[in-house]
């Protein structure tokens, strides 16, 4: 997989030389996108979806780890696709000083939203085994083994339950 940093990619897109993909959720992609961008979220993602075009594509997210994702699942369906992962995504282009283009609305990004939930269940439960009744010390030991899934194969089902919700479409 290739990677391309903020500065390259914005030189190419001034001369129409790449497609962008945008695979973060609705929600992300309105709050704030790079112009031009094309949204295909990670769940989503599939060679079909993508629009036709011999240009190479650069795929995108808020910090780079959904695009490479995005980029090994397309390069497993067509491992001759010339595709690139935007070095620390969006965040880095920001950086850098690219401009983004924003609809006023204002959503945490995923991984963010996920670490509000789970932080809210293991305190949750860890007061309520403390002041209600013991067996509530079992939530905050499940969301600690889905942690561990998660990190363990990559797939996080808080993410994909999150991303279905009204707030991210």
């Amino acid at each position: 997989m290739k990677t391309i940093t903020s500065d390259e990619l914005k030189k190419r897109l001034k001369y129409a030389e790449v497609v962008l993909i945008d695979v973060r959720e609705p929600g992300e992609h309105k709050s704030e996108c790079i112009e031009g961008a094309h949204l295909i979220p990670l769940s989503e993602i599939c060679i079909k979806k993508l629009p036709t075009s011999l240009l190479p594509i650069v795929i995108h997210c808020r910090s780079g780890k959904r695009s490479q994702e995005a980029c090994k699942k397309l390069l497993a369906e067509n491992p001759n696709l010339e595709i690139y992962t935007l070095e620390g995504g969006i965040s880095a282009w920001k950086e850098l000083g690219g401009e983004v283009k924003t609809q006023g609305r204002n959503v945490l990004p995923l991984d963010r939203q996920v670490q509000v939930a789970v932080g809210f269940l293991a305190f949750s439960g860890v007061m309520l085994g403390t002041f209600v009744n013991s067996g509530f010390y079992v939530i905050p030991g499940f969301i600690g083994l889905g942690l561990v899934f998660a990190g363990l194969t990559g797939w996080c089902g808080m993410a994909k339950i999150l991303a279905k919700m009204p707030w991210n479409q």
